[in-house]
């Protein structure tokens, strides 16, 4: 096993980082475009939001597929395929002659993204120790955050000042130069026991995965995060780019620089649950970002940033520890049930729109406040009722070693 903080670790961590920063580029270079491509091609809120939805859907419908095969075939030639493709399924996009043409590119771009999100950290799982994998899961996320800022901040630069086709052109040229890079980065796995990729076999595992509470409990609460923490900022941008704000796709995508406070949060989540335990911090992580909407209702610019960074250190908190809950947690297919947990996390991200545009339309952004407390009220509790199921397992577990030696 690769241990924390050797060469091979930093090495690998490193790849895995690029890799996870080279798909969220991709993914969300678009949504500070979301205000202009509405005007641009005079589409509704709920049509022109497919840009992002139709994108996540299908990286989490192609989740389903990676990772059980990835447990067959490996992990590392998935990852580099994948981003391969997604590089060059972003310039198809900059040359779309329409909205539903790029609705189009965006559907493949998804599938090929998904690759890489898929089989990361069942590959930190095949190859870490426990500690490496715990430092190598928080940096990972951290990852995410930066590319997902570098994304938005890159797409709606280049965007306001060249154009939506410019900007896909320079995300894609970025991401071929980036795949490069991984590809002479990632180390060949030496733990890695394949598995006969077996259609029953991977619908059974799938099957068990969902049946196991301690599964399924981290991938609602990883999903309904998420339906609320990405798509709050696709309303925000709708919001900030009407009066009294009126701002550009430039200051839009700025303002993904309020990922930071996830940065910080995933890179903290480890020590958090070392001092509190993964149920506990996933609900503080709840609780911050309920706080933080509440804070997004004040109407001045400079509380709104502090309040997304806010959600932002919460969401992530949360998203770290979930995520490396399941890779603790998945006995076996651990490809398949880090897999699972992304699915609902991006079917959390494709669904948002239809759960959240009803209430955008009823009041604005007090409504969309509103139906977040609602989603958040839920995986509040399923944190509270995972705290409960853990420590009745502890004290299951003290109580069979005290019997063992009487």
């Amino acid at each position: 096993m690769i241990h924390a903080n050797t060469p091979a670790w930093r090495r690998a961590t490193l790849a895995l980082c690029l890799g996870s920063m080279l798909v969220f580029i991709n993914l969300y270079a678009p949504q500070p475009l979301l205000p202009l491509l509405r005007d641009t091609h005079e589409a509704s809120t709920l049509k022109v939001g497919l840009v992002m939805s139709l994108a996540t859907l299908t990286l989490a419908l192609s989740l389903l597929v990676y990772g059980p095969l990835s447990d067959a075939i490996g992990r590392g030639g998935i990852m580099r395929a994948s981003l391969s493709v997604a590089a060059l399924a972003t310039l198809l996009a900059a040359f779309a002659p329409g909205l539903d043409w790029l609705l189009v590119a965006r559907v493949l771009q998804g599938v090929a993204l998904g690759g890489l999100p898929a089989v990361a950290i069942a590959w930190m799982g095949d190859e870490f120790s426990p500690e490496a994998m715990s430092r190598a899961v928080g940096l990972y996320i951290a990852a995410n955050t930066l590319g997902g800022i570098g994304g938005r901040v890159l797409g709606g630069v280049i965007g306001e000042w060249y154009g939506v086709q410019a900007s896909f052109v320079a995300v894609g040229g970025l991401t071929l130069v980036g795949v490069a890079v991984f590809w002479w980065l990632l180390p060949a796995a030496s733990a890695f026991a394949p598995q006969p990729f077996r259609v029953g076999h991977a619908c059974r595992q799938m099957r068990g995965h969902l049946a196991n509470p301690w599964l399924l409990s981290a991938y609602l609460i990883g999903g309904l995060n998420f339906l609320v923490f990405i798509n709050q900022y696709s309303y925000m941008t709708f919001r900030l780019a009407e009066a009294p704000f009126a701002l550009g796709p430039r200051w839009l995508g700025l303002l993904f620089l309020t990922y930071l406070g996830g940065t910080l949060g995933s890179t903290l989540s480890a020590r958090v649950v070392a001092r509190a335990g993964a149920p506990a911090t996933m609900g503080l992580g709840v609780v911050i970002m309920m706080l933080a909407l509440g804070l997004s209702l004040i109407p001045m610019l400079a509380v709104i940033i502090a309040a997304l960074t806010l959600s932002a250190f919460g969401f992530f908190l949360c998203h770290a520890t979930a995520s490396g809950w399941v890779g603790r947690q998945a006995r076996e297919g651990r490809g398949g049930a880090s897999a699972l947990y992304l699915v609902f996390y991006y079917l959390g991200a494709s669904l948002g729109p239809l759960w959240l545009e009803p209430f955008w339309l009823w009041r604005g952004w007090p409504g969309v406040v509103a139906a977040s407390w609602l989603v958040l009220a839920t995986t509040g509790w399923l944190s509270w009722r995972l705290g409960k199921r853990l420590q009745r397992a502890q004290h299951q577990r003290v109580v069979e070693r005290r019997l063992e030696h009487v």
